[in-house]
This record gives structure tokens, sequence and C-alpha cells, in this order.
């Protein structure tokens, strides 16, 4: 699964990396959490792209509860096209989810050892995503709460060591097809939604710092040479 993210990018690196698209300044983030804010890029209503902070955690259009999206922030991708919770937002409403790190819990017999993961070139990626916008009924002058998801695949060799499932990774080449609603699923998307090929990761053991989201600060991200303690009890 996919349960925290970075983006510590300088908004001017993003700028030059989605040539055209305007971001608003932005505070490093060093441990993004469900519920809260997700930089996303999607296209409009008139085709263009637009970069937007999403809340993390679908919520389905048609629920009624909304502490349903607090357990929708992965959708995996081998069901998410027939699954009910996403099969609509598949179809129509695939965006982009922009960071530059991931974290991971691997199980070392009782304790779990928080990873951090990134490129080895700490350049920003996109992952597969999905929004969905949720609107109460009892209330229809509110504004409606906009949300997503990170679709998750198998693990590849070098993740499966620390996790059975990680995001889906889309190229730039890849970004156009997966935002276009027309796109077919068997001979266009789902080719997109293997684990990714490449050595361009690289994942280093952090402090448990990253298990509350109260703690955003770089301290998060740095390297940690002290094991997870076992649980005795």
């Amino acid at each position: 699964m996919c349960g925290r993210l970075t983006l510590r990018t300088p908004t001017s690196a993003l700028t030059a990396l989605f040539s055209g698209l305007q971001f608003s300044q932005r505070a490093f983030r060093f441990n993004i959490c469900p519920t809260q804010p997700v930089l996303c890029i999607r296209p409009t209503n008139s085709s263009q792209l637009e970069a937007v902070d999403l809340r993390w955690g679908l919520i389905p259009s048609w629920t009624k509860d909304t502490k349903l999206g607090m357990g929708l922030i992965n959708a995996r991708s081998e069901t998410a096209a027939v699954k009910p919770s996403f099969r609509d937002a598949f179809q129509q409403r695939r965006c982009l989810i922009v960071a530059d790190g991931f974290f991971e819990w691997k199980k070392t017999g009782t304790a779990k050892q928080p990873f951090y993961i990134c490129r080895k070139d700490q350049q920003p990626f996109c992952l597969a995503g999905l929004w969905e916008s949720w609107q109460n009924k009892d209330q229809p002058t509110e504004t409606p709460v906009q949300t997503c998801t990170v679709l998750t695949t198998s693990a590849n060799e070098f993740i499966a060591s620390i996790h059975d499932r990680m995001p889906v990774f889309l190229e730039p080449s890849q970004f156009e097809s997966w935002l276009d609603k027309s796109s077919h699923l068997d001979n266009t998307i789902q080719p997109m939604l293997s684990p990714l090929r490449t050595d361009s990761l690289q994942a280093y053991p952090v402090s448990t710092l990253v298990n509350r989201p109260v703690n955003d600060s770089k301290e998060c991200i740095v390297r940690s040479t002290q094991p997870v303690q076992q649980n005795l009890f």
C-alpha cells in the first residue's frame, strides 16, 4: 500500500517540470498523511490541465458517510475498474498525484520498520490516481468535497523486500493517455498499471517519527541507524 507521501520539491522546479502549469507557493511536506491535501494534476472541462490540492482518501459520490474515505487512500489497480467505490472515477476522473517520496513499513519480528523510498536523483514523480467529488445531499449549497486515491500494484523486485505492494508510477510519456478518459482499459490503460521496471528508486530506514501525523519535519526522512524496538507483549 501507500500511506504516507512527501513533497519537498520547490515550486519553481514543479513549474519547470510541468511546463505551462501554474503552481501555488507551497510549504515543504515531509509526512503527508491520509485526509490531508495532496497535489494532483487533472484535466479541466476545457481539456486543459490544472494543478489542485485534493483531500487524500476517496469518498465515493454515492456514499452518505464521509468516513468511508478514511479507508480508501489506495485502490488496487487490478480491480479498481470494477469496484463500485472506484469504478466511475476510474472511467471518468483519473489524475496524476505528484510526490517525491513515500514511506513503507517492513515487518521485522513483532516490530515495523519504516522505510523512506524516493528516486535516486531526488526528482519528483507522478503516481496514478483517481479523484471524486462528493456533495452532501442534506446541504446542497455546501462546496463539494473533492478527494483522491493512489492506485497500487504488486511490488517490483526492489520493493518486494519491504512490502508486497507499491504505488503505480507513471512515466511522462504516459501522462496524456492516463488522463484521457477515452483511453481504453485493455490496450492503453492496463499496461500502465504494471510495477515500475527501472532501478531508479532508493530506500533506507528512518525513525518512527513518521508514524505520527503530527510530525512533519525533515527528521522524518533522515536515515536511521537504530533498529525499531521489538514489542515484548
